[in-house]
């Protein structure tokens, strides 16, 4: 039997750029966040400290080869890059897959998620709320563009395929009325191009209000790709609770709390077991590095009861066909969301060696 096939959604973020530059100030990366972050609570594990990899910078070829090495020997399949196209041919974080393209190097399969979203202020500690950068929808010319933009990747022989097409997931298929357009628009282009087509995954998380999994299908794509998101609980916990929790953010300064073992409960559903749906697994999360008291955590995380969460996603997609055992990992390196598998100085390799050795026994 074929193993499940890991793939790590991937953030880009590590490296300075002009946007970012002018939006949070000069040699702004997602490390800084990182970096600044403050327990907010006596049991509260902050800040996250990198170990094997350090504060490293993506426009270093060699912190990119030994990212790729470490995935590898810890059986991940392959990365999916977070991309950034804001339309109106505005691009940006693109340069660790423009470098990886130009070096052929690592030799490690990947894919590209569009990061359809608005660029606001509540990603980073910035003025509350505002969209900075709005996500633009241009129409018919900008899509084209859009997509021979990414061409050379979609050809590339270490982009992962599924029926022979190239993977290319959609954070928020439901977003615009133009998506399905957008979607059948690079269909055409891609066959015209020589490929197969491809294959379109929508973004399914549990925050999106009345969004069903139907809905995303409708818009043309493929399958889907599920996920839990922790701030389900902070909208769909009692009113006691909901009072408790604003008055610990305005009080007493701290953020809002769920323990792993609770949450780890709601992150896969019956719905994961089905071919055209592709679950997310997810090791922790604790954002206050980016939102402080109004950031959420998941408390008690360790290797250990991943590794729960982690079989069961197994299980789920055991009986699929073998071109559909597919389960994304949340994530590979979103330090500010506490949400990576890389080596910290408390766990070392451990969430990655749970990896390993679950897929061994698999």
């Amino acid at each position: 039997m074929e193993k499940a096939k890991i793939i790590a959604f991937y953030l880009p973020q590590y490296y300075p750029v002009e946007i970012n530059d002018n939006l949070y100030g000069k040699g702004f990366t997602e490390w800084r966040n990182v970096a600044r972050a403050k327990k907010l609570f006596p049991t509260h594990y902050q800040p996250h400290i990198p170990a094997d990899l350090g504060f490293y910078d993506l426009r270093v070829p060699e912190t990119r080869k030994a990212q790729a090495e470490l995935a590898q020997k810890y059986g991940i399949y392959g990365f999916c890059y977070w991309h950034y196209w804001l339309g109106n041919g505005l691009e940006f974080l693109e340069k660790p897959v423009q470098e990886i393209m130009k070096l052929g190097e690592p030799d490690f399969p990947f894919c590209l998620a569009w990061a359809n979203h608005n660029w606001t202020s509540n990603s980073y500690l910035a003025k509350n709320g505002k969209i900075l950068i709005q996500q633009e929808y241009p129409g018919e010319e900008d899509y084209k563009n859009h997509f021979y933009s990414v061409l050379p990747c979609l050809k590339d022989n270490r982009y992962i395929k599924i029926d022979g097409k190239p993977v290319f997931m959609i954070y928020q298929p439901t977003a615009h009325k133009d998506i399905p357009l957008f979607i059948k628009i690079w269909r055409e282009l891609a066959e015209k191009e020589g490929l197969k087509g491809i294959y379109f995954i929508g973004h399914l998380n549990n925050d999106l209000k009345g969004v069903t999994k139907d809905d995303v299908l409708r818009t043309g794509v493929d399958a889907v790709n599920t996920e839990f998101t922790t701030s389900w609980f902070a909208h769909h916990s009692n009113i006691i609770m909901r009072i408790l929790g604003k008055i610990g953010r305005t009080i007493f300064h701290v953020p809002h709390r769920i323990t792993y073992r609770r949450a780890e409960k709601y992150f896969l559903t019956e719905m994961d077991t089905e071919e055209n749906v592709f679950p997310s697994v997810i090791p922790n999360w604790d954002n206050t590095p980016r939102r402080n008291t109004n950031g959420i955590v998941l408390t008690g995380s360790t290797p250990e009861l991943f590794r729960h969460h982690f079989r069961k996603a197994l299980e789920m997609v055991k009986s699929k066909p073998e071109n559909r055992k597919f389960i994304f990992l949340k994530s590979w390196n979103e330090w500010a969301e506490g949400n990576y598998v890389e080596p910290d100085l408390r766990y070392g390799t451990g969430y990655l060696e749970v990896i390993k050795s679950e897929l061994e026994n698999y």
